[in-house]
């Protein structure tokens, strides 16, 4: 442990807002209370009274500011602040920690930041300085272009793969994020953005249907690394992982994609010098056995609670834990009690995760991609695909929950399965019940045959439990 510690600033993550669920209460609260095990008086900033972390039994001291530089700098004079802990505040204190270096602030006081560095965050988040490490290391990843407001209109005209993903430096939930199919749209957008706007706009080569798998990982300050979990997208490339329904562990992988990607993941966390939990996106393509780093999350995530609610293994109070000096064989699992937290997790069951969407509230567009429009999601466990996923289905409190089905003509459910929407799941299980071949569904949707399979196991049953649904 870091003996020099006194008095945390713990960064909140501000109001729950669409692509931004509780998690960081989670995270946060757990943050807090690991600090406290220790002795570390902990003062919590976080501008969202709504929340558990705010009670006060979590910090020692609280204050509901906005969370800007202001807030911490009467902050650190009022309570003789000498360290930082960021990472559990999601992007607004990842946002937050590099805004108060580059103005200084964190040097001038003497501010320690706990965890992940800042240097190793700004790589991990901005996508030209991530594409170069990538390409140095020899990881392979797509194409990444980067535009301003002083050179979009030489730049655009020299891009010539599309479609491709926009998206904005250092967002949330993919905020902003669109697909661009040719140089007009693109033209367009930048015009648009531009004129009111003058940051960065991303590019990245698409990987649309491609399958998406994360790693959730844990590395500590001497370099040990371990993989907590690995997930699987059932939505392929092009929907956000926070949107998609996913489920751990993994179920289509070979042993040889699991050990490539688990290998890759270690590199790149040593390469960025993560210290803590951190979230790593790829894109996998089976066919041609290759694979492409997406994104790295150098924090917890909603992706980090998915995968301690899964595991068992408690991400944001182990993370915390390495922030302050320890290590991964020096910290008992408060879960297990017997064992350290330098063991990987081993699942003997599957969980499934389904987005809850607000659509039933709202007369609005349905459909779902790379910006997040979730405001909450349900998980299920069992011991069998089938089993999770009726748990899963069962908590949404949805009436399609209830028929499985939409009643839709064999027109309309096609449709629906073929574009991303909040009705995909219910669509392909309507047109199992119409009798559609699994192939036809799988290569609609983009979902591994071999989760249509399990669907058709499960309607298979409805069907012989209620004969007259189908």
């Amino acid at each position: 442990m870091i003996t020099d510690i006194k008095c945390t600033l713990v960064i909140g993550s501000g109001p729950i807002v669409i692509g931004q669920a509780a998690e960081f209460d989670y995270s946060g609260s757990q943050a807090c209370l690991a600090l406290k095990e220790e002795g570390i008086r902990t003062v919590l900033l976080n501008s969202n009274p709504a929340t558990i972390q705010t009670d006060r039994e979590i910090a020692d001291r609280i204050y509901i500011e906005p969370v800007d530089p202001e807030s911490v700098i009467e902050i650190i004079r009022k309570e003789k602040i000498d360290s930082i802990l960021p990472s559990t505040g999601g992007q607004v204190g990842l946002n937050l920690v590099i805004l108060l270096d580059k103005l200084g602030i964190l040097s001038s006081y003497g501010i320690k930041v706990l965890g992940t560095p800042v240097p190793s965050i700004e790589v991990a988040e901005d996508r030209k300085k991530f594409f170069n490490l990538m390409k140095k290391i020899g990881e392979p990843i797509i194409e990444s272009y980067t535009l301003t407001n002083s050179d979009y209109k030489k730049l655009v005209p020299e891009i010539k793969k599309y479609p491709l993903i926009l998206r904005t430096g250092f967002s949330l939930g993919g905020s902003g994020g669109v697909i661009i199919n040719n140089q007009k749209e693109l033209f367009d957008y930048c015009n648009d953005y531009f004129s009111v706007r003058n940051d960065t706009v991303e590019l990245d080569e698409s990987l649309l249907g491609l399958k998406e798998i994360e790693y959730e990982m844990m590395r500590d300050n001497n370099g040990n690394c371990i993989s907590i979990c690995n997930m699987e997208n059932l939505d392929p490339m092009g929907v956000h992982t926070g949107e998609s329904i996913v489920t751990t562990p993994s179920l289509t992988l070979s042993n040889d994609d699991y050990q490539k990607l688990r290998t890759s993941a270690i590199h790149i966390v040593n390469e960025i010098g993560v210290v803590g939990s951190c979230n790593i996106q790829f894109a996998l393509d089976q066919e041609k056995d290759e694979y492409y780093v997406v994104e790295v999350n150098p924090r917890t995530s909603r992706s980090s609670a998915l995968a301690s609610k899964a595991s068992g293994y408690p991400i944001a109070r182990i993370s915390t834990k390495i922030a302050i000096g320890y290590n991964l064989n020096e910290i008992r699992n408060p879960v297990t009690k017997n064992t350290y937290a330098a063991f990987e997790p081993s699942m003997d069951y599957i969980t499934v995760k389904i987005p809850r969407w607000p659509f039933d509230k709202f007369s609005v567009k349905r459909e779902i991609g790379i910006e997040m429009k979730s405001i909450g999601e349900a998980m299920g466990i069992g011991r069998i695909f089938e089993e999770a996923l009726m748990k899963a289905v069962s908590s949404l409190d949805i009436k399609q929950a209830v028929q499985m089905r939409l009643f839709t003509s064999p027109e309309k459910t096609m449709e629906l399965m073929k574009i991303p929407n909040d009705q995909r799941l219910f669509a392909i299980f309507e047109g199992l019940f119409q009798g559609m071949d699994t192939d036809k569904i799988s290569e609609l949707s983009g979902y591994d045959k071999f989760f249509i399979e399990k669907m058709k196991n499960i309607a298979n049953a409805i069907s012989t439990i209620r004969p007259n649904i189908s």
